[in-house]
């Protein structure tokens, strides 16, 4: 178990939503260009911004609570521009693979938490036997 306050360590957090929700959700997260876990976590952490002062790691623009890393300044769009101007504020010189592999270093996470929620779901399966995965048909 990590120790309290261990911003690195994920969890699963699962939710029955009716079907119809989570096609608009779905639909959504394409449109922003977002994995499903992205748009979730992101909608319910703008949704507590002003709610709980208290349990909040960082303060937002708006002074509510901000969850790190889920910071967008520019909603609505991929929040790219975000990303590597908050990698380049140290201050030091960054070259272009030092840059690709700040911006992409997560997605092997992001897409192992995909897969686990699509499975899940039932909606993608893994064969052995086949050396891969599949979406359900059904």
């Amino acid at each position: 178990m990590a120790a309290e306050g261990d911003e690195t360590e994920r969890t699963v957090v699962k939710t029955f939503v009716p079907r119809y929700q989570k096609e608009r959700w779905i639909d959504h997260a394409d449109d922003l260009d977002m994995s499903q876990s992205e748009f979730v976590r992101t909608m319910v952490q703008a949704g507590r911004r002003g709610f709980d002062p208290d349990d909040a790691e960082t303060e937002g623009d708006e002074g509510g609570p901000e969850e790190p890393g889920s910071a967008d300044a520019t909603p609505g769009g991929d929040g790219l521009e975000d990303r590597v101007l908050a990698t380049l504020d140290s201050g030091a010189y960054r070259d272009w693979d030092e840059l690709v592999e700040a911006l992409t270093g997560d997605i092997e996470s992001r897409l192992e938490d995909a897969l686990q929620e699509l499975q899940a779901a039932d909606e993608v399966r893994y064969s052995g036997r086949h050396g891969g995965y599949t979406k359900v048909d059904g």
